[in-house]
């Protein structure tokens, strides 16, 4: 679905509160809980507050842009050394507690959570036909957003079925990562069991959905075993396959295409400012992708943020047909199409993360740089295949089966299967993933959990840079007690 732009009053706690404001000056609000009791009353309620736990998926932009960056994929870009210098410390891997973008990211993950605690808490009040689908739902969304915090922070506080209100953020504590993932799973399990294999209206997540997310949660946890039996679970249910025509999945047509597992939504319809990103009902991260001052066919402009470097392109094997839909060489490009000129930002490469570029055509209601409705494929099919693999191999269990699941994402790819097996074939599981999900916000998170970042990442330190600091504001707002993750 198209999220709606959200119009009624919804309950977060105070630290979210903090970090989301557009402006740093106090206002008078009432109680954050005075009407929780009057409302939940009917199916129309349950859903009005389960598009606002959705529409916190669409600030996910900067979780997928700032990931990639952060890894040793892409270069920060931008006009300059000092144009939006939190993105810049990240891909310097000198950030600090203060850090802008790492605040939005904690601040804007932690209202998803507080949004999907809020119908969690009054679950029971009302009966009507397919509530428990959307419990489901709202169970789903607070283990992908509680995911994306445990990656990024590390413990985490955690609420379970109640949101964190004013006041609390006296007493709750940070809660082990461990201790977060099992309730991750216990999640995602609840939900995988009640959601459907399909929904009528798109955009909404699902069984197969719930599923996927969990085999990458067991893999971030090396519970090879139980990735692979959920996993297989995906792929045999013949819900999703690969796309044939690689070049359509990241164009307009290609949304939500069967090999769509998961897929955050956007819309041009709706845009916002730079005083509110998060506002947009548009994907923020396209416009800052794109190519600055860009005259010329099929392409917007936009800010030059997140270009790809030199390394990752040469790390696809030749005649591999996914090059050129994951990387625009710009000057290729403008040798191949008269009239085209663009000006040379930071840390140019001459290549842009084609995947999530802006096409001329959209509305941009608001601004062409942040209402893009280019949609993120959060999961897609290949992952699938491609984390199966990597969990049948690395947990010893199968090789002959990881290598199926290889050569298959690789024949879509037009290359030839991959024979090798153990130690090799890790590698070559690792390179796939790199290639093929180019542009797209896991390879850092796939160095950190396989324990290689530090020898791929410039400035990477082991011990510190696993994840990222907690904003100095939340420990202030906590009064203190809270340690810092270790090295900030």
């Amino acid at each position: 679905m198209k999220y709606i732009p959200i119009k009624f009053l919804v309950v977060l706690f105070i630290i979210t509160i903090v970090s989301n404001s557009c402006s740093d000056d106090f206002v008078e609000v009432a109680s954050f809980d005075e009407n929780s009791e009057d409302y939940f009353n009917s199916e129309e309620e349950y859903q009005k507050a389960l598009t606002a736990v959705y529409d916190l998926l669409q600030s996910t932009y900067l979780n997928v842009m700032l990931g990639e960056i952060a890894s040793d994929n892409t270069l920060a870009g931008g006009e300059s050394a000092t144009d939006t210098p939190g993105i810049q410390e990240v891909d310097n891997m000198v950030h600090t507690p203060v850090n802008a973008q790492l605040r939005d990211i904690w601040g804007w993950m932690f209202s998803g959570v507080n949004r999907a605690n809020y119908i969690l808490e009054f679950k029971d009040k009302t009966e009507f036909s397919g509530r428990e689908g959307v419990i489901a739902e709202a169970t789903f969304l607070r283990a992908y957003y509680y995911f994306e915090l445990v990656k990024w922070f590390g413990d985490v506080p955690l609420a379970v079925d109640k949101r964190l209100l004013f006041g609390d953020q006296n007493v709750i504590e940070r809660t082990p990562k461990a201790e977060v993932y099992a309730q991750i799973e216990i999640d995602l399990l609840y939900a995988a069991a009640n959601l459907p294999t399909t929904q009528a209206e798109t955009g909404r997540v699902t069984k197969g959905a719930a599923q996927a997310l969990l085999g990458k949660v067991y893999l971030f946890q090396n519970k090879f075993s139980k990735a692979a039996t959920i996993l297989d679970e995906v792929i045999d249910s013949g819900t999703y396959d690969l796309v044939t025509d690689y070049n359509s999945i990241f164009e307009t047509e290609g949304e939500n295409n069967i090999e769509s597992v998961f897929e955050v939504q956007y819309t041009d319809e709706e845009g916002a400012g730079f005083e509110c990103l998060q506002c947009s009902e548009g994907n923020v991260a396209v416009g800052f992708n794109g190519i600055r001052n860009y005259s010329g066919p099929l392409f917007e402009s936009g800010f030059s943020f997140n270009v790809p470097t030199q390394e990752v392109v040469d790390a696809y094997e030749e005649n591999d047909i996914r090059k050129d839909v994951a990387v625009l060489d710009i000057d290729a490009w403008a040798v191949e199409n008269s009239g085209v000129s663009f000006a040379i930002g930071h840390e140019h490469t001459g290549y842009y993360n084609r995947k999530y570029i802006s096409r001329k055509g959209d509305l941009n209601t608001g601004d062409a740089n942040l209402t893009n409705p280019n949609n993120y494929r959060a999961i897609r099919f290949a992952d699938v295949l491609l984390m199966a693999a990597e969990a049948y191999n690395r947990g010893s269990i199968d090789d002959v089966k990881a290598q199926t699941y290889l050569n298959r994402v690789r024949t879509r790819a037009t290359l030839p299967n991959v024979v090798a097996t153990g130690n090799s074939l890790t590698t070559s599981i690792y390179k796939e993933r790199r290639v093929e999900l180019l542009g797209e916000g896991h390879h850092f998170f796939d160095l950190v959990r396989t324990q290689r970042a530090a020898q791929e990442i410039d400035g990477f330190t082991s011990g510190k840079n696993e994840v990222f600091p907690i904003p100095s504001i939340e420990i202030e707002l906590a009064g203190n007690r809270w340690e810092q993750n270790g090295g900030y």
